[in-house]
């Protein structure tokens, strides 16, 4: 089995260093996609694991808390990646509510139904309107549709969670002006 504790530091740091790279502020979203299969090195949807979903959750959360930022957890594909969110984030902005509640094996994934397990108010909303500030991917789970165009890459130190490649964005303003224009060096 894998090192749950471990899962769980990893997770945080990667969710530290995203944050500070995307110069996250409170009250704005990551989106986290994360496949517990592919964590413990099986192919996506084929070994689901709630308590690997779970240390993941705990260490990402932990960051977001302490920075005030949402985290809209990603269910998988059977329901169109969908977004377990907290009521409130769904609120403040205008999302509309969609009725599913994830689970594990059938629709949705672990960490979609940890979230909705795990927050205060959970709601499931079928899009963020690609208003996410940052995320990670874990293990190929196609999250750049909820981060706000234009998504920049981001490399981080860790590379990996558990067995699954990690892919780290954030969005930047888009460029306007052309050649002529200058630009703010700390939006880029």
């Amino acid at each position: 089995m894998m090192d749950l504790d471990l899962l769980t530091q990893q997770s945080r740091r990667a969710a530290e260093e995203i944050c500070d790279a995307a110069r996250i502020r409170p009250g704005q979203i990551f989106v986290v996609g994360c496949s517990s299969s592919e964590v413990l090195g099986n192919r996506i949807g084929t070994a689901t694991n709630v308590d690997v979903a779970r240390a993941i959750y705990d260490g990402i959360r932990q960051v977001l808390d302490e920075r005030g930022v949402y985290l809209a957890g990603q269910c998988c594909e059977h329901l169109n990646r969908a977004l377990a969110v907290e009521r409130e984030m769904m609120e403040k902005y205008d999302f509309e509510q969609v009725n599913a509640i994830p689970q594990p094996n059938h629709a949705g994934g672990a960490f979609a139904t940890v979230c909705f397990e795990k927050m205060k108010d959970p709601v499931l909303i079928d899009s963020l309107c690609a208003k996410a500030q940052a995320g990670i991917d874990i293990g190929g789970t196609m999250i750049g549709m909820h981060i706000h165009p234009t998504v920049v890459p981001l490399r981080i130190s860790l590379r990996k969670i558990g067995e699954a490649p990690i892919i780290c964005a954030r969005r930047r303003p888009k460029y306007i002006g052309g050649a002529r224009a200058v630009y703010d060096e700390n939006l880029m």
